[in-house]
């Protein structure tokens, strides 16, 4: 049914409650003009008159009051529906739909969907960490996250931190293998590398140089294609890793990681949250995006600054046992 149809049902059925087309035009927020125009239409479309009128008086014909029968069950029950749907958009409770890529952001969305449950334990969050790029309306996604800005058109991208890739290794590797002073100079050492689970492919080392970054392909020691893994393996001592700062920064902080050849530590990329206009959002919506933009926009947490990464190296170098 076309909304001018509706909009004249409904005016048609507030004057016969109220018994006056200008006080039903008021409680409609329309103008007498539009009200009458409004319920002339309806009675061209259907054939009968459903008022008798005159200067003082309305009252209903026969086939009016056989129409308001017929029509205001289903008025009610549309207004109901318009109702629920306006308190719901208002309400912290019901599905969310998020989506983000498996490989690095298990860590990173974690306490903010710990924090967000407990603050709102209404909400039925359905997650789906996959590093494929989906479709946004078919997913039904409410809120994503992504490494590089949302390609799906209409959809909002806020930039949260940016993404770094890091050489590493664990002080026992050093101390067994020593530490590459070149990128050249990894060839002697054993390297993972990481396999992209969407598509199969060994991805090459992404190294900063004075041209920008670009690849750099090492002999594979251990492949894996989940990162959680690999940052275990060099913890381990098994092999020098190439790690985003969300699985190396706080390992480096603590010491368990040294970051080597750090001038060629890529930054090019950044971490985006990406959703859709936030004008039409339920209230759950809006709340999840607020607090994962408070919580993650420019966090120091994993983003290690050139002195720290410069530092950390050169405390680790140090303490390798000379030969």
């Amino acid at each position: 049914m076309p909304i001018n149809e509706l909009r004249a049902i409904a005016t048609f059925a507030k004057a016969a409650e109220l018994g006056s087309l200008r006080q039903a035009a008021a409680a409609q927020g329309m103008t007498p003009q539009a009200a009458s125009q409004a319920l002339a239409q309806l009675e061209r479309y259907l054939g009968v008159r459903l008022f008798h009128r005159t200067t003082r008086s309305l009252s209903l014909t026969d086939e009016g009051r056989q129409f308001l029968e017929g029509a205001q069950p289903a008025l009610l029950g549309m207004q109901r529906a318009l109702l629920m749907a306006r308190q719901s958009k208002d309400e912290i409770a019901g599905p969310l739909r998020i989506v983000g890529p498996h490989s690095i952001f298990a860590p990173v969305l974690w306490p903010v969907l710990d924090e967000f449950c407990r603050l709102h334990p209404e909400v039925l969050p359905d997650v789906q960490l996959d590093d494929r790029i989906g479709n946004w309306v078919d997913d039904r996604v409410d809120v994503g996250f992504r490494v590089g800005p949302s390609p799906a058109e209409g959809v909002i991208a806020r930039k949260l931190f940016p993404l770094q890739l890091i050489i590493c290794a664990a002080p026992a590797y050093l101390a067994a293998h020593g530490a590459p002073d070149s990128l050249h100079a990894l060839a002697a050492h054993r390297c993972s590398v990481f396999r992209l689970p969407s598509t199969g492919k060994i991805l090459p080392w992404r190294v900063k140089m004075q041209d920008g970054i670009v690849p750099h392909e090492v002999v594979p020691a251990l492949c894996v294609n989940d990162e959680a893994l690999e940052t275990e393996a060099v913890l381990a001592g098994h092999v020098v890793g190439l790690l985003t700062n969300v699985a190396a920064a706080e390992h480096i902080r603590a010491g368990r990681l040294v970051p080597l050849l750090t001038e060629h530590v890529a930054d090019s990329s950044s971490a985006f949250l990406y959703y859709g206009s936030r004008t039409a959002q339920p209230a759950r919506v809006r709340a999840f995006i607020d607090l994962a933009v408070q919580r993650l926009a420019n966090t120091p947490r994993y983003v290690l600054t050139t002195k720290e990464l410069q530092g950390a190296e050169a405390k680790g170098r140090k303490a390798i046992p000379r030969s």
